[in-house]
């Protein structure tokens, strides 16, 4: 299922935990296949289970707790807006909207160059900056009124050419 090296990779994180409690690597292991695959598939989920010795519903349950693992493929950006209460407060559901709008995609859509992938997101945990919004899992960006996004927006495409 997965290369030598990403084998080798989930080695590295195993080796972390006492033999007994490898299982505690899960999310790092979901985090390598993702990285090298762009998305976890249910096949990649029972490989990891697998590797770990534990059952396939525990490393799903992990999966879909997280919003930062992507169960299908996502564009080369992903963008969460967070539309938790105090964002909603702020904007959060008018900033989701109008990436939508912008880039022709309903919530949880991509983009049909694939460039970009639109969702909602749980708390970010920057209430005070909202609407806020993470870029791939990994940039936080506040305050994201619509200038703020359409700027955002040509950014990232220009980044991708």
């Amino acid at each position: 299922m997965f290369s030598p090296e990403t084998y080798k990779r989930f080695d590295r994180e195993v080796a972390k935990y006492p033999a007994d409690q490898k299982q505690s690597a899960v999310m790092a292991c979901l985090a390598i296949v993702q990285q090298e695959q762009g998305h976890v598939s249910p096949e990649s989920e029972q490989a990891v289970a697998d590797y770990l010795g534990m059952p396939a519903i525990a490393v799903h349950e992990v999966l879909t707790f997280y919003n930062m693992y992507n169960q299908q493929p996502v564009g080369k950006f992903k963008l969460n807006v967070c539309t938790n209460l105090p964002c909603q407060l702020r904007d959060g559901q008018t900033a989701l909207q109008h990436l939508c709008t912008k880039l022709g995609v309903e919530e949880g859509g991509t983009t049909a160059d694939g460039l970009f992938t639109v969702q909602k997101s749980e708390c970010l945990g920057a209430c005070a900056d909202s609407p806020v919004m993470l870029v791939n899992d990994r940039q936080m960006v506040s305050f994201m009124n619509n200038e703020r996004l359409d700027a955002l927006i040509e950014t990232l495409k220009a980044e991708a050419r």
